[in-house]
């Protein structure tokens, strides 16, 4: 954890990688909606992905989060700030819990050590900005802050055919079937023959 040494050769060209999918764009969009859903007592994070990270770290402004989404049913009893790092990750991993209790899909949730090592805060930002767009989408009442800031989710649209409906449905040739008008096979000859062709 903290005591690990520098990344040199692959493993540095990696983390490269991945520290290059962070948007510090939507870092500001998420400071700003986590200010927003959970009010001012959360405070404010340096800029920059470093003090993103130092903001997050402890798993309690998550919980704040995640809670604020569910006001009548809190999924985090107890949150508790401590400086102790396997508390810091308990804390984390129970917002990853009601994230995924939530509606997040599995693919969407970060790793407890992207966050707390700091390996994939992209994959932080991912998992929050997942959270924000199922926020926006339920229209429960629990979201605040501009709904423009996360993109909704696509909602299912059922439809409701009557017996009549569905009957007739089954006389309709779809032009995606084609068709054989015309067609014959005149002048086809057995699989590997050569055609014959005669000049007149």
């Amino acid at each position: 954890m903290s005591n690990r040494g520098p990344a040199y050769g692959f493993s540095r060209e990696m983390q490269n990688k991945i520290d290059k999918k962070y948007d510090p764009e939507l870092e500001e969009t998420l400071v700003e909606w986590i200010k927003a859903q959970c009010g001012s007592s959360i405070g404010q994070p340096e800029p920059g992905k470093t003090g993103f990270q130092n903001w997050l770290k402890d798993g309690c402004v998550l919980s704040e989060l995640i809670n604020s989404l569910n006001p009548h049913n809190k999924p985090i009893k107890s949150i508790k700030s401590s400086g102790m790092a396997f508390k810091q990750m308990e804390q984390i991993s129970l917002f990853l819990a009601a994230a995924e209790t939530y509606g997040v899909t599995k693919t969407d949730i970060f790793q407890t050590v992207d966050l707390y090592e700091g390996k994939d805060l992209a994959a932080v930002q991912r998992t929050l900005a997942a959270l924000g767009s199922l926020a926006v989408t339920k229209l429960d009442g629990t979201y605040k802050g501009d709904p423009n800031w996360f993109h909704k989710k696509a909602q299912e649209n059922k439809r409701e055919f009557s017996e009549e409906q569905l009957n007739e449905g089954k006389s309709v040739i779809g032009l995606q079937m084609g068709t054989n008008k015309g067609a014959s096979q005149a002048g086809m000859r057995g699989y590997g023959q050569p055609r014959q062709i005669f000049d007149p």
